[in-house]
């Protein structure tokens, strides 16, 4: 049982479900500055943590989705 209990602390601290903005840049493959950009127009969700901005890691999926839509939306 402890070695499933420490599989699944090693999975979520893989997968964390708060970003750190450089974190999100990567995933996005994008400077953290833009990242703060999306942050302040409200198309990328985030919470503040004693002052530490911080991603959802589903608004980090649902920018995507939006951005996916968008383009099929054009094309």
């Amino acid at each position: 049982m402890h070695t499933m209990e420490t599989a699944t602390q090693a999975t979520e601290a893989a997968n964390p479900l708060l970003l750190r903005v450089e974190d999100a840049a990567t995933l996005l493959t994008i400077g953290r500055t833009r990242v703060y950009d999306l942050v302040r127009s409200g198309d990328l969700k985030s919470v503040k943590i004693f002052g530490a901005r911080r991603i959802p890691r589903s608004a980090v999926e649902d920018y995507i989705a939006k951005l996916l839509k968008e383009s099929e939306e054009v094309a």
